[in-house]
């Protein structure tokens, strides 16, 4: 019954450090960049692990070409895949962080369910 006391005793120890680190590594996922790709690499989006976008490129063939629904979708894709890319990568980060230990909100603060 009391076997997992020592445990809480331990995390209320260390909750100071705990928040240190989580500011620590939510400040380095600005620093996280991930790539997101559609139409076999004419779009790319850039987002950071806060979920900023951070660059969008389009080849220069695509905008020639003046289908603008076209490229309406493929920015929505490459912007959406780096996206969750960050997403994961972000969580992935935290995760380690805490030991593998479940942060309750985690997915919301990263934008997920």
């Amino acid at each position: 019954m009391f076997g997992n006391l020592g445990n809480l005793t331990d995390l209320m120890r260390n909750a100071g450090k705990l928040r240190e680190s989580v500011e620590k590594a939510t400040e380095s996922l600005g620093q996280l960049v991930v790539e997101g790709t559609s139409g076999g690499g004419v779009v790319v989006a850039k987002a950071n692990g806060k979920m900023e976008l951070i660059s969008v490129r389009i080849d220069p063939k695509l905008l020639a070409d003046g289908d603008a629904e076209l490229l309406e979708d493929l920015v929505t894709a490459a912007v959406n895949q780096a996206l969750t890319k960050a997403r994961e990568a972000a969580a992935k980060s935290i995760q380690s962080l805490a030991g593998g230990l479940p942060i309750p909100g985690l997915g919301g603060m990263l934008g997920g369910s």
